[in-house]
């Protein structure tokens, strides 16, 4: 296949044009960056191009020109932000990455499960679900509304939404799990939200990979969830993270009833300082991680023959 792969350079990209040449795939891959290492992306053709700016349009190389397929992977993942610099960076690089492929066969855009009320509960939650909701976070809010653009341009595109995505070379994820040890009077302790046993929905990156070239191969089209086989409890996995890294802390879980106004605070003393860096606790974070987090991936099996493996984070802990 011809496939072209935006957001080449981050997490997911790289590691999708690392597999897709691995797989005999022709791939150009597209990112904001410069340049980037020739092995983050296998050696792939890379074009640098900002597609948040419709005044930019750099010449495609043949046979890019009417790709089999573009997987967007492009996007400003984070849970601290401007508004104005979550809507750039998912609102308008969807945009356009439509309007730089339009005789592109297939049209994979990568979403997140943060399209899902994040105010309660998402337990095997379906795709309908994620309708009708209204998002008081930033972040949530850009991603579905170029959710909404893709179905409006393109009806026929696959749209998928992973949840926590994990694997080598993680920057995200994993690294904050460790960044919440904090030392006290009593030891290190690990400050998470909960009771510890709210179930969640991990992905790891080879199945994200995999379901984004299924999606590519494939004919279906439509949204699907897209995680690891089962769930896993939220005390589990921090508890695996702490061991693999020799740290001695013990978790302890605030209730939500107090960590959401300190995450309020510490969100306004930011804003207050007019700090770049993002707070240690924020809303997003607190309503994510108090509640369970899981997916239904029966549409993904059905109509994607998407057969995920088993959530397993040795891989991501040996390389992080």
């Amino acid at each position: 296949m011809i496939i072209v792969v935006t957001g080449a350079s981050g997490f997911v990209g790289s590691a999708l044009c690392r597999t897709a040449r691995a797989a005999g795939h022709q791939v150009l891959a597209l990112g904001r960056r410069r340049t980037v290492p020739a092995d983050l992306i296998g050696g792939a053709p890379y074009l640098s191009w900002d597609l948040a700016d419709p005044a930019v349009r750099p010449a495609l190389p043949a046979p890019f020109t009417r790709p089999d397929a573009v997987i967007h992977c492009a996007g400003l993942a984070t849970d601290w932000a401007r508004p104005e610099a979550f809507h750039r960076g998912n609102v308008l690089t969807t945009r356009g990455a439509l309007a730089g492929f339009p005789e592109a066969a297939r049209f994979v855009h990568l979403s997140t499960a943060s399209v899902y009320d994040p105010r309660r509960p998402t337990v095997m939650a379906r795709e309908g679900e994620a309708d009708a909701v209204r998002h008081s976070d930033a972040y949530g809010r850009s991603k579905a509304l170029a959710e909404e653009w893709v179905r409006r341009v393109r009806p026929e595109a696959v749209i998928l939404r992973p949840h926590a995505v994990y694997g080598p070379g993680d920057t995200t994820l994993l690294p904050r799990v460790l960044q919440a040890v904090r030392e006290t009077p009593f030891g290190p302790r690990l400050f998470a939200i909960g009771d510890g046993r709210q179930r969640l929905s991990l992905t790891s990156m080879a199945n994200l990979v995999d379901a984004c070239l299924l999606a590519a191969e494939g004919r279906s089209s439509g949204t699907f969830n897209v995680t690891d086989r089962e769930p896993v409890v939220l005390d589990d996995v921090l508890r695996q993270v702490l061991t693999a890294h020799n740290l001695s802390a013990a978790p302890v879980y605030l209730p939500l009833a107090l960590a959401l106004p300190l995450a309020r605070t510490t969100e306004l003393l930011t804003r207050t300082a007019r700090s770049a860096r993002r707070p240690r606790l924020t809303v997003y974070a607190v309503r994510h991680l108090a509640h369970e987090r899981t997916l239904d991936l029966t549409a993904a099996r059905t109509h994607l023959d998407y057969r995920p493996a088993p959530t397993d984070l040795g891989p991501a802990l040996r390389r992080n």
